[in-house]
């Protein structure tokens, strides 16, 4: 990862070369450095030789498509982490939902505006520096670690997904503090925009189910019309209530 967004490795994926060549143009007029690949088959060829810093991806590709290929990326323990972004000219919410929880980052449809890609892309990055750098934190008997993605509650390893682990890491990083769902969808998510909030529900209510072998799903608090806390001392009270 670059220590500022000014100099980028992009990755475009795009089966069309126009679409290829004018976003290569304007991440290069921005300080970036572009590759592309036409197919899921070649991304993969490319990505084996070198990780960019950031993949923009598209859906519809010859051949596998970019959602499988999304998902085959983050199957694997080299590729999980990568930042990636669909770009794509499918606009149906089940679509930004299914690509979302799929493990994109974020979701810009067709046609977009270079500068809101660039903006996305901006602060992609910035969300990620901080976690590749993030030191090993313990609380509540929880122990997280950001370089290996696992949780343990002492000598017991805790099975969360990708998107579980990020929204407990947010929640631990800012111990008692309430955030909407809303806030949740931009700091976790990174678009807040592209989802419905009941999105986060769901994923709170999968990361309880995966605190529940050590007792610890009760630190995650709903409090009733503001959204969720992670209760560092104790366990769930009087301010808020299970959903």
């Amino acid at each position: 990862m670059p220590a500022s967004t000014a100099s980028a490795l992009v990755l475009v994926v795009d089966g069309e070369p126009a679409v290829q060549e004018l976003i290569a143009q304007n991440l290069a007029m921005a300080g970036h450095r572009a590759s592309a690949a036409a197919s899921a088959e070649s991304a993969l060829l490319l990505l084996e030789q070198a990780l960019p810093d950031l993949l923009l991806l598209d859906w519809e590709l010859p051949g596998q498509s970019g959602l499988a290929l999304l998902r085959r990326l983050r199957a694997q323990a080299r590729t999980r982490q990568l930042p990636i972004i669909m770009v794509t000219a499918r606009a149906a919410e089940q679509d930004k939902i299914l690509a979302l929880e799929s493990g994109a980052d974020d979701y810009l449809t067709k046609p977009f505006s270079p500068r809101e890609l660039l903006a996305r892309m901006h602060a992609l990055l910035r969300r990620r520096q901080p976690d590749a750098a993030a030191d090993t934190l313990q609380m509540a008997g929880l122990r997280l670690d950001p370089a290996t993605l696992r949780v343990t509650a002492g000598a017991r390893q805790l099975a969360l997904g990708r998107l579980e682990f990020k929204l407990l890491n947010f929640l631990m990083h800012h111990p008692e503090r309430v955030y909407s769902r809303a806030q949740l969808l931009d700091q976790v998510w990174g678009c807040d925009a592209a989802l419905d909030e009941r999105t986060v529900d769901t994923h709170v209510g999968r990361l309880r189910s995966a605190l529940q072998p050590s007792g610890h799903q009760e630190h995650i608090e709903t409090v009733r019309g503001s959204g969720y806390r992670f209760v560092a001392w104790g366990r769930a009270g009087a301010g808020g209530a299970r959903c």
